[in-house]
């Protein structure tokens, strides 16, 4: 779903003839795959704490939140610039 999130941005901003309608839906398909991946995480979390597997948890909690704030990240900058470009044209 991460990986959903980043791509289609990239095939928003490559498509040249992308009406107003296609731009906004793709970028808001982008973001709710973003929303999907990181709520899937917190689940899978929330899953190891019910079975109590603290050390899962433990090796895996620093890189699970740097990675989740990376997805975030990119995904709101890759939106932000196909906006941009979107309304720099019109």
């Amino acid at each position: 779903m991460g990986l959903i999130a980043w791509i289609l941005p990239v095939v928003n901003l490559r498509r040249n003839k992308a009406g107003s309608g296609s731009r906004i839906v793709l970028c808001a398909a982008s973001v709710s795959a973003c929303a999907v991946s990181l709520c899937l995480q917190i689940f899978y979390t929330d899953h190891l704490v019910k079975i109590e597997d603290w050390s899962a948890l433990m090796d895996t909690s620093s890189s699970v939140a740097l990675v989740s704030a990376i997805l975030l990240t990119v995904t709101i900058l890759l939106n932000a610039i196909v906006l941009s470009s979107y309304f720099r044209k019109n």
